[in-house]
């Protein structure tokens, strides 16, 4: 029988961390982060990164191990979440996959095209072009030449219209045909996914607005000055450029005002859900089980009485049946 790994998704600020928290007390589960920005050291307020009690409680793998000056690519996730992956069910546990960053997830289900490695020289021309003409500018080219691509990425997302471009030049093919030739690396295992999120758009936002008020409390903007000081990173790192940081960063080097800046971040976070929300309800079907009849991904609406109860108890028959 194929071992059992849970997927856990949905948008910032959905209450994913607390409800994995409540798995791994009712069942033999260890936690893998699924965010591009947790990676990171240093990078704990803004990212609503689990506390020290919290990680005692409930480990999580792969968060805190990259300086922010580092490059982290979504490749380099799946090597480390398939590594984690076996390391758990070696040790007779379910991995339980969290967090919101969609392209990871998608890597690990869906497999990820052999792409080429970055080409920092290129990266540069690119930038120095995107400061004369601006991303939108380079978003109407890469259109010329992946319109596929283009449809899927906003005008203003710099690192993924940047990256297109740069395999685009570098093959010699659209980035969206490449992807098109991935290969599954999950094929060994059944994977069972869900996701939650507040059905209502509305309560989404204030949840959004509660926790960006609970970081300025926790000293989220002198989390970023701290950054900012060492001096040797700068806004174009992929850490800075994560919603939150980039617009703390503007802060500091006196681009905005701090009133902007809590206004720009606040809406860079309700746009980054519905981004992670659009992925979600594009999902494609899971293979069907035993376990799992319908196939589908299991929705559930965040703001449900008693929800951990009731992931609980939709759980208990899958984990039941795989652990015989």
């Amino acid at each position: 029988m194929k071992s059992l790994i849970i997927c856990l998704m949905g948008p910032t600020a959905s209450g994913k961390t607390p409800l994995a928290m409540e798995l791994v007390q009712h069942f033999p589960m260890e936690i893998i982060s699924v965010d591009s920005v947790m990676v990171y050291r240093g990078m704990d307020i803004g990212t609503a990164k689990p506390s020290p009690a919290e990680l005692t409680l409930a480990p999580h793998r792969l968060i805190d191990f990259l300086d922010p000056i580092e490059h982290y690519s979504a490749g380099q996730f799946q090597k480390d979440a398939l590594q984690a992956i076996e390391s758990i069910i070696a040790n007779k546990k379910i991995p339980l996959l969290v967090g919101g960053t969609m392209l990871y997830f998608r890597v690990l289900q869906q497999g990820i095209a052999p792409l080429p490695i970055r080409d920092e020289a290129l990266r540069q021309e690119l930038q120095q072009r995107a400061e004369r003409e601006g991303w939108e500018a380079l978003h109407r080219w890469l259109s010329e030449m992946d319109e596929e691509a283009s449809h899927r990425i906003h005008p203003h997302d710099s690192q993924r219209i940047q990256r297109a471009l740069e395999v685009c030049l570098l093959t010699g093919k659209p980035l969206s045909h490449l992807q098109k030739e991935a290969t599954t690396v999950l094929e060994n295992y059944q994977v069972l996914t869900i996701a939650m999120a507040p059905f209502e758009r509305e309560r989404l936002h204030q949840r959004i607005a509660a926790r960006f008020q609970r970081m300025l409390s926790q000293g989220f903007v002198e989390e970023v000055e701290s950054l900012y000081q060492r001096g040797d990173l700068h806004a174009q790192l992929p850490s800075i450029r994560a919603v939150g940081y980039r617009q703390a960063w503007d802060y500091l080097e006196g681009l905005i005002t701090k009133e902007e800046m809590h206004a720009n971040i606040l809406a860079a976070t309700r746009q980054l859900a519905k981004r992670q929300l659009t992925w979600l309800r594009s999902w494609p079907e899971q293979v069907p089980s035993d376990a799992n009849k319908e196939g589908k991904l299991k929705w559930y609406d965040s703001e449900t009485h008693r929800l951990t109860e009731t992931v609980i108890r939709d759980l208990e028959q899958v984990v039941s049946h795989f652990r015989g």
